[in-house]
């Protein structure tokens, strides 16, 4: 009876290692935090890990005879980075496959398009889309809309390392990568810049769009006849990038121009300056214009392909070529040999005329021989 020999665990701190026990690591470190809290000294630090920071308390004016009403917003600032690290701790993981990766972001663009109208409909946007650059610099948010844009980024910075973790193929990383940077760039870019309420109202139709393409790819996968959901993910797309147009350009090119409060200022937040607003505007018009270019590639794709399968159903069903001139003498039909057929009227009578001439030479012989 033999042995069974035991795996050996890779070295301790190697790729291997981080890769296997990447999820034990991370629940130490949520550990840490949670006893951080028990304690006095370590409290204040552990804090910053579990609340939204830079909240600021304002009163509402109410009647004579009330009290004024308390109201929290709340600004950015660096210690947010150490809530991003806590929204991290409680995203579940990803697998390699197409299926799995449509269903997590699906999931991701389901509950942040809900979240993300729930918010806009307490804002004035739908019946005053001039609230978009009124009262510019919009240093103050409410918490939802704050706590909103924290776990946006922080789902986008986790997802850089999870290209490490997932052991993603070298031909999958350039378009992973691509995305999730363009992400980062554009949530993050809105958040510091003060540019919340543009940065809302242009990723809650974006993330419709995108979870309808991944919905529709699951049910591809599931059954590939149902492709009816990229025609309309295709429809909307276009829409989609038209709006983003139209509203980045009333909003840098006539809104933002046009208020009083014009300069660059850090300390007030105010970067409503021609060179930003001019930069924010480019960098939105190059990004729609590499996307409609991947979806134009992407849709001349899907046309050749199916094309190409149209045409191999009509050769195979197209009717067969007909026999040439030297098959069909030598009797044969589509490439086989057909046998003479000795009982038709050619054959019959070639066979008598051939008879007719051997019946005097038998006779000659019958009567020479007869002796």
């Amino acid at each position: 009876m033999g042995f069974r020999k035991k795996n050996k665990s890779p070295p301790v701190l190697s790729h291997e290692f981080v890769i296997q026990n990447h999820a034990d690591m991370v629940s130490c470190v949520a550990m840490i935090i949670l006893l951080g809290l028990m304690f006095e000294v370590t409290a204040k630090f552990a804090i910053m890990f579990i609340t939204v920071q830079y909240n600021v308390t304002q009163s509402l004016d109410a009647d004579a005879e009330d009290k004024p009403e308390p109201v929290n917003y709340y600004k950015y600032g660096p210690k947010d980075i150490a809530t991003k690290i806590n929204r991290r701790l409680h995203l579940s993981k990803t697998k390699h496959s197409k299926f799995n990766e449509s269903g997590q972001l699906a999931t991701f663009y389901l509950f942040s398009f809900i979240w993300g109208c729930s918010i806009l409909t307490n804002e004035e946007f739908v019946t005053n889309p001039t609230f978009l650059w009124e009262g510019y610099p919009h240093i103050h948010m409410a918490f939802q809309v704050k706590f909103f844009y924290i776990c946006q980024i922080a789902y986008w910075f986790h997802a850089l390392p999870e290209l490490y973790f997932q052991k993603v193929r070298k031909e999958d990383i350039p378009r992973q990568l691509y995305y999730i940077c363009l992400y980062i760039f554009h949530i993050t870019g809105a958040y510091v810049l003060n540019l919340h309420r543009l940065g809302l109202v242009l990723l809650v139709p974006h993330y419709l769009v995108e979870l309808l393409f991944h919905a529709s790819r699951l049910f591809y996968f599931s059954d590939e006849n149902k492709q009816k959901g990229f025609t309309l993910w295709a429809l909307l797309f276009v829409i989609t990038r038209l709006l983003t147009l139209t509203v980045s350009v009333l909003t840098f090119g006539f809104g933002l121009s046009r208020t009083d409060n014009q300069g660059f200022s850090l300390a007030e937040g105010n970067f409503n300056v021609l060179t930003i607003r001019m930069t924010c505007l480019s960098a939105i018009c190059l990004t729609q214009a590499w996307m409609m270019w991947k979806f134009i590639n992407f849709q001349l794709k899907k046309w050749r392909e199916q094309s190409q399968i149209q045409a191999s159903k009509k050769k195979a069903v197209s009717p067969k070529s007909r026999p040439s001139k030297k098959e069909s003498r030598g009797g044969s039909v589509n490439g086989v040999m057909k046998p003479d057929d000795k009982t038709s009227p050619r054959a019959r009578k070639s066979k008598a005329s051939f008879m007719d001439r051997q019946l005097p030479l038998q006779a000659w012989m019958m009567y020479f021989f007869k002796d």
